[in-house]
């Protein structure tokens, strides 16, 4: 499998670089970050060959026994090592592995002529604690499992777009997973398992107490079985309880938040257009990668095509550094109020399919409430293309590969 580029976050760390930040590389885990980093040491290779640069990947065996000691024992072993008078740059890779970590870098980005960047598991890496400690002081990067249009690039697969879309759908964007698909989609399923089973023993259950399993993987499986419908910690405890899985709401609710904070899932809360106004009610979750979906739940993708289609088109907001809500106008919903790079708004409506005109006129029936006359686009996977009264109609590959 060809090594892909990660163009979008390659061009923020060069925008980056240089700048009084600690640059901070999150994400869930097997997406990529280590990837991203020796990519962009590369980069600074070919434009100065002479760049000084300190990598230490403290998972690898060379640096594993350097990983094992107190802090600033890491901090003098960088610190001997840093040319003179030129900016070093530091690539410290899986930080969590360091006994307070936070203090190592803390002391790194006040030493000078350093610039910093930091890999390292989220669950740690986004606490209370080291938020606080480095407000004003890091910059995210947050980076996702490989789009549509880097899965074409990476599994050649571009003859027949409908068929690698729905290959996509099932197997996900890791990385290894679209590698092992090539000789059959069952070992993309277990390699997406134990990707699951390594964020659960190592993000999560390292730092929050799960008292009842089977419970919690029940929320789990809820969330991904309820992709692209609004949902409340109240109304899963009420349907898991109601199944006999006896549970409550703020038990849902914490086990919720490290889902969201081990990145499996990502929160969208709602947003009235009229009233110009956050929601603090119904939500939706949309997962990471729909690999998830098949590898823990088996399912096949004919009933819910909507919602995974859905599912892609968020993910790709949030690649193309867009802000994303849930829109309510009167007792309808948008799918996606989107505030884009640029600062303008967009309303988006998803479909699977509008050829029968009464589903057409329900996904219309949204944007004819909405006030204002900021762009309104619907997609879907339909071929055909148009307009109804402004609204954009456009097919979702198209979208996704910006056809």
């Amino acid at each position: 499998m060809k090594t892909i580029q990660r163009k979008s976050e390659l061009e923020k760390l060069l925008v980056l670089k240089d700048k009084n930040l600690i640059k901070v590389v999150t994400g869930v885990r097997r997406a990529g970050k280590s990837t991203l980093l020796l990519q962009f040491q590369e980069l600074l290779k070919v434009n100065n060959p002479d760049v000084a640069i300190i990598s230490i990947n403290l998972d690898l065996p060379e640096f594993r026994l350097l990983a094992e000691q107190n802090w600033i024992e890491i901090y003098n072993f960088i610190i001997t090592r840093l040319n003179k008078n030129v900016t070093n740059y530091i690539f410290l890779d899986e930080i969590q592995n360091v006994h307070e970590f936070e203090k190592l870098l803390e002391g790194l980005f006040v030493t000078p002529n350093i610039d910093l960047y930091v890999t390292g598991s989220n669950a740690f890496l986004l606490s209370s604690e080291l938020a606080t400690l480095l407000t004003g002081r890091a910059f995210e990067i947050n980076i996702l499992p490989f789009s549509f249009s880097e899965y074409i690039e990476c599994s050649e697969k571009k003859l027949n777009l409908d068929r690698a879309f729905s290959e996509y759908l099932r197997i996900g964007g890791f990385p290894e997973a679209i590698r092992l698909s090539e000789p059959g989609q069952n070992y993309a399923y277990e390699y997406v398992k134990t990707v699951f089973q390594n964020i659960y023993e190592n993000d999560i259950r390292k730092r929050h107490t799960i008292y009842y399993e089977n419970s919690y993987h029940e929320v789990i499986h809820f969330l991904i079985d309820s992709i692209g419908s609004t949902v409340s910690a109240r109304n899963i405890a009420s349907s898991l309880t109601s199944n006999g899985k006896k549970i409550d709401n703020k038990t849902v609710s914490k086990y919720i938040e490290t889902l969201v904070e081990s990145f499996l899932f990502y929160k969208v809360n709602r947003y009235d257009i009229k009233g110009k106004q956050h929601l603090k009610t119904q939500e939706k979750y949309y997962a990471v990668d729909l690999g998830f979906r098949y590898a823990l739940l088996g399912k096949e993708l004919v009933s819910d095509s909507g919602h995974l289609l859905e599912n892609i088109i968020y993910l790709e907001l949030i690649r193309r550094n867009s802000q994303v809500w849930i829109g309510k106008t009167d007792q309808l919903e948008v799918d996606f109020v989107v505030r884009n790079k640029n600062g303008f708004t967009q309303y988006i409506q998803v479909a699977y399919s509008v050829k029968d005109q009464k589903t057409l006129d329900r996904e219309l029936a949204p944007f004819s409430k909405i006030p204002d006359f900021n762009e309104r686009i619907l997609i879907t996977m339909d071929y055909e293309n148009g307009s109804h009264n402004g609204v954009k109609q456009m097919n979702a590959i198209d979208w996704l590969l910006n056809l």
